[in-house]
């Protein structure tokens, strides 16, 4: 019986070369920093690039503040999804990220949400002594959905009622635990952590018009100290497929091409 190592002798050197290239590609790990809004989709994501790679993700969610906070002093990651295009935008001005990997994924929605299924029916209930009595929000200093919450009931003009009756979340995360767990009325959360294929998972919501808050345009972009690791750059390219964006638009979110 012929061993492993007799038949790589005889097979021709570009052809080892090839499968040894081939094996590293594989066994490739990409490490992502992901806001928290887009955690799930991003789970979703990895595992459909993980099947068709071999390559190895792993996911780290906070707020995109912080998120950006930690990779401006050195945390360990590849490749960064964050909630907003300031952040992306200033880790290229820093020489921190590339600029050719900068990308559009996902654009937002934002969503008033209760876990009370008969609560929310409209943008009423954000009127001054309303049924919601907490209102939950991330905050807006370092989440952008907490800030398109924020130009919400600014432009509704009942932020000056609200503001002294908000809870803030670290993150949309957070803030959608205080609504699920009852320790606030409702909360304004992402609408891809409330629906799935365009229904309402459970609770009640109103789906916040656009033109309500500025567009919540989600960036991903390549950190330098990436600029070598395949797996990374194969999670760049995979985040701009059809394939990517059919899983992005099933969780509530728009992409660049609708």
């Amino acid at each position: 019986m012929k061993t492993v190592t007799t038949l790589l002798r005889r097979l021709p050197f570009a052809v080892i070369l090839t499968l040894v290239v081939t094996a590293t590609a594989q066994s490739g790990e990409v490490r992502v920093a992901v806001a928290s809004n887009f955690y799930r989709p991003m789970q979703a994501l990895a595992n459909d690039f993980e099947q068709r790679s071999g390559h190895q993700v792993s996911l780290s969610a906070g707020s995109t503040g912080k998120l950006y906070a930690q990779i401006i002093n050195g945390a360990p990651f590849d490749v960064f999804v964050a909630a907003d295009q300031a952040r992306p935008q200033a880790l290229i001005e820093q020489d921190l990220a590339t600029a050719d990997s900068l990308m559009t994924v996902a654009i937002g929605q934002l969503a008033l949400w209760s876990a009370d299924a008969k609560l929310i029916t409209g943008q009423q209930q954000l009127q001054p002594n309303s049924t919601i009595k907490r209102l939950a929000i991330a905050n807006p200093k370092s989440a952008p959905y907490g800030a398109a919450a924020i130009a919400v009931m600014e432009q509704l003009g009942v932020a000056q009622y609200w503001l002294p009756r908000l809870v803030q979340g670290q993150n949309i995360s957070h803030t959608y635990q205080y609504v699920s767990s009852g320790n606030a009325t409702a909360g304004f959360v992402a609408v891809s952590q409330v629906y799935q294929q365009g229904r309402l998972i459970a609770g009640s919501a109103w789906l916040v018009p656009s033109s309500l808050h500025p567009a919540l345009k989600q960036d991903a972009v390549l950190l330098q100290s990436a600029t070598t690791n395949q797996a990374a750059q194969a999670l760049i390219e995979y985040l701009r497929s059809n394939a990517a964006k059919t899983i992005i638009q099933s969780f509530g979110y728009r992409t660049q091409s609708q």
